[in-house]
């Protein structure tokens, strides 16, 4: 029987998919299978024993495999009160509110918090959820560059001299990421403290990258630097370090009330089941006590960054356990990823849109997991892809 044709939508998608792969910024799932270089799964819980023991644990003891709804409908339970009550003292942190994803936590945070006739400086770095957050709320928006505070202080200068014609005058927001999940580098908390506090913007930190990783006893670097009670919002992500499900935004009692009245994303989701509170509650206890792993994972990334950089690779400025390797062309970063995957290794190349135009790069995640002996093996492996590398240079790798 012969195939009908394409309807004229479902052809117009094709010739968007078509273009895609001929700039080679066409997606596809795959499985890893190698030494895996692509997870966030940073402090390797993922796996962890205790864990699915924890699991296990909850619902031997009769925890329902559903939540039968959103938490302002029959999806509360004590449980998950109990854990935004503990993650609130782990943070030193005034309340905690829970949501379903990284994802749903900014889009209901900066889609509830702003308004239209508010003002937010986004970093032009931030991800898409800060990114999307931001649009929905219908605020205007100024992006500065890249943790360029002099440009961010000027703008806010600028914003604060505006005539206010008998109005009152726009809030301001400021919105970063503690570790920016691409380039790896890490926010100036303490500078962006003063800052926000110098012009009274209010300040919202997304430390997913920095969650069980990174501050005192992987509390994050807003944690660190003794800021928790300065700024509006941090938002931590436990799909990552934590290897759980979920996000919990770290607030005052006021605006967790005004998140759960407001935020859609809590409104109208379907709560996560109470199995995974407990299983959240075991992670943050287990990664608390991680404090060798976390060390060696800061000596994996800092040997990894001087093998690449002695190499004459551009591995960025940061000093996190995501490490870029910029290559520039869409199609260089491709070589090199698949260059890897036969050497054994899982790494993906990050193209546009997800980075700027120009700066394709590969994206190193780090894990505990890992030794120096695998990292020296997979810089002696970039080496030799660059010696047979097929697309053209077309710069310095400096």
């Amino acid at each position: 029987m012969a195939k009908p044709p394409a309807s004229p939508f479902l052809q117009r998608l094709q010739l968007e998919l078509d273009s895609l792969a001929s700039q080679s910024q066409l997606r596809r799932l795959e499985i890893p299978q190698g030494v895996n270089l692509c997870s966030n799964d940073y402090l390797g819980l993922a796996a962890d024993p205790r864990l699915r023991a924890a699991l296990a644990a909850a619902l031997a003891a009769g925890s329902p495999v559903g939540s039968t709804g959103s938490r302002l409908l029959s999806g509360n339970s004590r449980v998950w009160e109990e854990l935004e009550s503990e993650l609130a003292e782990f943070t030193g942190a005034g309340a905690v509110l829970y949501f379903g994803s990284g994802y749903a936590a900014n889009l209901g945070l900066f889609g509830s918090v702003l308004r239209p006739g508010d003002v937010v400086f986004s970093d032009s770095a931030n991800h898409a959820s800060i990114i999307d957050g931001i649009r929905l709320s219908g605020a205007r928006k100024i992006i500065f560059p890249h943790l360029d505070l002099n440009f961010l202080d000027e703008e806010l200068r600028k914003e604060e001299a505006l005539p206010k014609n008998g109005s009152a005058p726009a809030q301001k927001f400021i919105a970063v990421e503690s570790v920016f999940s691409m380039d790896g580098d890490c926010a100036p908390i303490a500078e962006l403290v003063a800052l926000a506090e110098r012009y009274g913007a209010q300040l919202i930190f997304d430390e997913a990258h920095a969650t069980g990783v990174l501050g005192p006893q992987g509390r994050g670097l807003v944690a660190a630097a003794g800021a928790t009670d300065r700024v509006l919002a941090v938002v931590h992500t436990c799909g990552k370090a934590l290897a759980g499900m979920g996000a919990f935004v770290c607030c005052s009692g006021t605006l967790k009330q005004y998140l759960v009245n407001r935020a859609r994303t809590f409104i109208f989701a379907t709560a996560l089941p109470p199995y995974m509170a407990a299983q959240m509650r075991a992670a943050i206890g287990i990664a608390a006590g991680m404090d060798r792993e976390r060390a060696h994972l800061a000596k994996l990334a800092a040997h990894l960054r001087a093998r690449l950089r002695d190499a004459g690779f551009d591995a960025g400025r940061g000093e996190s356990h995501i490490v870029p390797v910029m290559l520039g062309q869409n199609e260089r970063a491709l070589e090199f990823a698949a260059g890897l995957g036969r050497l054994g290794f899982v790494v993906r190349a990050i193209r546009p849109p997800t980075v700027p135009p120009g700066t394709a790069r590969l994206r190193l995640s780090l894990h505990a997991g890992l030794s120096t002996e695998i990292l020296d093996r997979l810089v002696d492996g970039l080496v030799r892809i660059r010696e047979d590398a097929t697309v053209p240079v077309g710069g310095s790798f400096r």
